[in-house]
């Protein structure tokens, strides 16, 4: 029998949220002990030894990810949210969705000046999302040592993007496909 790979435990659901895509549901890998382990593990497996004060995680599914990466590093876990979900004094980032805009915003004392911080969430797509947040964590002054993600859409051009503003990727799997 073969061992399992984090991409085993990820379900493909077709036609949703609409016609045409394969929504890839990294749920399945949560709710299985010995994935959900295997994929914190492997995200962290990039990071070995490399000063890290402090894990961003992507709202939503990167704050699953993001809390348990920034439990196993022994450090805390910022949030980067949906516009109108945090309650205290935000800085905020506007980005291009494939059906218009979104912004997302952390609060403005959340990251301090120098802090090294890790992106983490679940899927890599266009790159907006993660763009968004890399910005936002450097407008509060922290450097943004890298992005980590379980799932990478290649065709959708996100890696690139990332890279193109200088920053390392990390993905466990990929899929083709939107």
């Amino acid at each position: 029998m073969t061992q399992k790979t984090v991409k085993d435990y990820i379900r493909s659901i077709y036609d949703f949220p609409h016609e045409g895509i394969i929504f890839r549901d990294v749920t399945t890998l949560f709710a299985d002990a010995r994935g959900f382990r295997m994929a914190v593990d492997q995200l962290l497996h990039a990071y070995a030894g490399k000063k890290i004060d402090k894990v961003v995680g992507l709202e939503a599914r990167g704050f699953i990810l993001g809390g348990a990466v920034a439990h196993q590093l022994s450090v805390g876990f910022v949030p980067i949210r949906k516009k109108g979900k945090l309650p205290g004094t935000v800085i905020s980032e506007a980005y291009e969705l494939e059906y218009g805009e979104a912004v997302m915003e952390i609060h403005d004392d959340a990251l301090k000046p120098g802090e090294r911080v890790l992106i983490v969430d679940d899927l890599l797509a266009t790159g907006g999302t993660a763009e968004a947040g890399i910005t936002l964590c450097r407008r509060l002054e922290a450097e943004v040592i890298g992005c980590a993600f379980v799932i990478d859409l290649p065709e959708l051009g996100g890696r690139k993007r990332l890279e193109a503003m200088g920053m390392p990727v990390h993905a466990l799997t990929e899929f083709e496909g939107a």
